[in-house]
């Protein structure tokens, strides 16, 4: 094909091609994974990043949304080491590792590997994708050390480094790894499944290139990416100029049981708009800290959850300007702990900005959701199988209300497509039984259109040894209504141990709570908030949710009061 400018046709069907890399890497590396998180729950993602700057060029659809920022800049540090010297230079099949959380990552256990891709001697570009790995070290099993005071409790940290030398694992570097990692023979089959994807990622990118020219497919990357700038610009043009105030608040940062704030205020000028963060709070001691990588890429995620039909592009991020992180917790430096970044604080941050954009956009902006990853690490010894095991478990919870319909029930994370593992899937990996597995229900805000409910599951282990930790939100107030909504209920964590219940100190945060055969955990993920007054809903709904036994007559009632009554 001769070099001449794009027809739209051409365009979309390169932007579809290069979505297709992506999405393959996605389904290539899942498919291969060891882990449950990965194989299962789809706790990953992989992309296509600038040669020069690192900026992002296309990620897969079935990624997390959260990555869509942090691997942009993990790749841009990546490139930046490299040209200071401070990194090796890269040869044609190495593949880096690195899950440094302040050179642009989330937390110790998203691991990234980044390849560059050659075309005749030269980097064209980057494959990256991140693995959310069930351990890195530290001081509990799965990484979620609620109170973590240092990133080394966290677990092991990695620069960037080559992990692949022309193709070859580097056998002196994975044991450095190895020795500091738990179950680390189990985590081969996950490192060749990442490794595999970027390489079916480079076989696609060939065929496209070979089929469309080099220069045809930079052309079309740029003009993606310019599309992307002047379609999140028409987007921003709906909104009313004016500042649009919020805030949002964690629980505890899992040491100091005093809740954190934050505080934001968007801002739409011309057509750009300004995330203010100026006010939250300052760093704190636990493992709540989010890096900037981090607090960027959640502002971008709630972007795309308001505008989803943006293209995936860095072009869509040119007109926001984030500002005022710095000196708070929302811009952690080594070595404060972050563990709760990417799950936690993430979606906080997100629930911020939907709090602030439904006033200007309230057609198109939900009540908040559960925002809570649910962040259960448990590990241990499993006696019949002769090892030891480390299991992560993530939850669904309820979607907020709109200006249509009710919210979502079980729903993913407000930062991705990660989903809970298959009840049987755990079961036959872990020493663990599935005492329930069911709705939370009632736990939906009430409004014109309810949330949705969150999950109630309680597990038990059934034999040998274990500890457990956990690393959640929303235990103190529930995810917030909208337009005369209410809130949804909290999130609830219950330990069982010889008969005596207890519920932790931090609420939906603890670290190492030792279980023996027989003992229970029980975990009441958050509903949606409400959208709307309770008192406008349709009659009929209500008798709906009331003959599926949702709500009580009596909690119907009490939650609807006027629509409750209405024939």
């Amino acid at each position: 094909m001769s070099d001449t400018p794009l027809d739209p046709v051409t365009l979309a069907v390169i932007q579809a091609g290069l979505q297709q890399v992506c999405d393959e890497m996605d389904l290539t590396f899942s498919r291969a994974a060891f882990s449950p998180v990965i194989a299962e729950a789809d706790d990953r993602s992989d992309g296509i990043y600038d040669a020069t700057d690192g900026a992002l060029i296309a990620q897969g659809a079935r990624g997390l949304p959260v990555f869509v920022g942090t691997m942009q800049f993990s790749t841009r540090h990546i490139i930046a080491r490299i040209a200071s010297g401070n990194t090796l230079p890269p040869e044609p099949g190495d593949i880096y590792i690195v899950n440094d959380p302040y050179l642009g990552g989330t937390h110790l256990m998203d691991v990234r590997f980044a390849m560059p891709f050659y075309r005749d001697g030269h980097i064209y570009c980057w494959l990256s994708n991140t693995g959310h790995w069930p351990d890195t070290g530290g001081a509990v099993p799965g990484g979620f050390s609620a109170s973590a005071t240092a990133a080394e409790q966290e677990g092991l940290r990695l620069p960037p480094v080559k992990l692949f030398k022309k193709g070859t694992l580097d056998p002196e570097l994975w044991q450095v790894i190895c020795s500091n990692i738990r179950v680390s023979e189990q985590r081969i089959g996950d490192v060749q499944a990442q490794a595999s994807a970027l390489l079916v990622g480079a076989d696609r990118l060939t065929e496209l290139l070979n089929r469309y020219s080099d220069a045809t497919v930079t052309a079309a990357i740029a003009e993606i990416r310019a599309l992307a700038a002047k379609q999140m610009r028409a987007k921003i043009a709906l909104i009313a100029p004016g500042r649009y105030e919020a805030k949002a608040f964690i629980d505890s940062d899992g040491v100091v049981n005093e809740p954190l704030t934050i505080a934001l205020a968007v801002t739409r000028q011309d057509t750009g708009l300004t995330f203010d963060f100026t006010g939250s709070s300052l760093p704190c001691a636990g493992p709540m800290n989010s890096v900037r990588a981090t607090t960027l890429s959640s502002v971008y995620l709630a972007l795309r959850h308001i505008f989803p039909d943006v293209p995936l592009s860095a072009g869509a991020f040119e007109p926001l300007t984030i500002t005022g992180i710095e000196g708070t917790f929302l811009d952690a430096h080594y070595p404060r702990p972050v563990s709760g970044c990417a799950a936690e604080v993430s979606q906080r941050i997100a629930e911020a900005v939907f709090a602030a954009l439904v006033q200007a956009l309230p057609d198109k902006v939900t009540a908040a959701p559960a925002g809570t990853s649910g962040n259960f690490g448990l590990g241990g010894h499993d006696p019949e199988k002769g090892r030891d095991f480390v299991m992560y478990q993530i939850s669904g919870g309820g979607y907020g209300g709109n200006a249509s319909h009710d919210g979502l029930s079980n729903g993913c994370s407000t930062i991705g497509i990660s989903k809970a593992p298959p009840v049987e899937i755990m079961e036959q990996n872990f020493p663990i039984l599935y005492r329930r597995y069911a709705l939370h229900e009632g736990s939906g805000g009430a409004g014109q259109h309810r949330g949705g409910f969150g999950l109630d599951y309680e597990i038990e282990l059934l034999r040998g040894h274990a500890r457990a930790s956990f690393v959640m939100d929303h235990g103190r107030s529930g995810p917030l209504g909208a337009a005369g909504g209410q809130n949804g209920a909290v999130n609830r964590v219950e330990v069982t141990r010889g008969g005596q219940t207890m519920t932790p100190e931090h609420l939906s945060k603890a670290q190492d709570i030792a279980l023996t055969p027989g003992d229970r955990v029980r975990v009441r993920t958050p509903g949606g908030g409400g959208y709307g007054d309770p008192a406008l809903r349709d009659p009929a709904l209500i008798a709906e949710d009331v003959a599926l036994g949702r709500y009580t007559a009596a909690e119907a009632a009490r939650l609807f009061p006027t629509g409750a009554n209405k024939p």
